[in-house]
């Protein structure tokens, strides 16, 4: 089992939520963001729930990339990590060319430059041992290019996953592994004041089938499979104006 797992972006949704099923599966976590108080509050439920992990927090601002290096160093010689999870991102976007390049600027440096400074420094770890777990936590949204207020957001989620495989094909039969997790629409505060929004699921259901993906180590997943599998492979292949009716 990978027993000790670093977790970033915990403090809320998707990463907090993905602590407390980790925790309850007996491993000892790592968890950061930028809201210590919040992580502070998860760590006491956590130890009060299961009292026999280890759960240690740290403050991290993914987009002070030296910092990145510092904490993910500073863990590792505290808790060796086994797993990491790169979790930290935003979803703030605007149509391009309507005056808020700073709002699509902010969600490309944390979702794609801060993931990257994560990645880069949770490779440094690994190779040094010949061993770990990298999960990359993408989106649904990096099969196609997605319009208006998400495009931004989708480009920085597809980088990513572009990251995971190309990393795969590196280490291809090698002790590392790295997965790429694309979950579907599941509820967090992200997004939980968008309507309408096709085969939303509800955060715990959803996380578990993004746990369960990741503690098969799979090398990538759509989450939850149904309906996102099936669908997947629709979104790959539609012409534009299909694709625009489904998103």
């Amino acid at each position: 089992m990978r027993r000790n797992i670093l977790i970033t972006g915990a403090s809320s949704g998707l990463g907090a939520e993905m602590a407390r099923q980790f925790a309850a599966k007996g491993h000892d976590l790592a968890l950061t963001a930028r809201r210590t108080e919040r992580l502070e509050a998860l760590r006491d439920e956590l130890t009060a729930s299961y009292p026999q992990i280890t759960v240690v927090i740290h403050s991290l601002d993914v987009n002070d990339h030296d910092q990145v290096f510092e904490v993910f160093r500073t863990i590792d010689a505290e808790l060796p990590l086994d797993r990491i999870v790169v979790n930290a991102g935003q979803g703030k976007g605007a149509p391009l060319g309507t005056g808020r390049f700073d709002a699509n600027r902010d969600t490309a440096l944390t979702n794609f430059v801060g993931a990257l400074a994560q990645v880069e420094a949770a490779l440094e770890l690994f190779r040094a041992r010949n061993a770990g777990h990298l999960v990359l936590i993408s989106s649904i949204s990096a099969l196609r290019g997605f319009p208006k207020t998400v495009t931004t957001y989708a480009a920085t989620k597809a980088g990513l996953a572009s990251l995971g495989e190309g990393l795969r094909l590196e280490l291809l039969g090698k002790p590392i592994k790295v997965s790429t997790i694309y979950p579907g629409y599941i509820r967090s505060e992200m997004n939980d004041r968008v309507a309408h929004t096709p085969f939303i699921v509800d955060t715990e259901p959803g996380v578990r089938a993004m746990v369960a993906a990741i503690e098969a180590e799979k090398a990538k997943a759509y989450v939850p499979a149904r309906p996102w599998w099936p669908l997947a492979q629709v979104m790959r292949l539609a012409p534009l104006p299909l694709l625009k009716r489904m998103i």
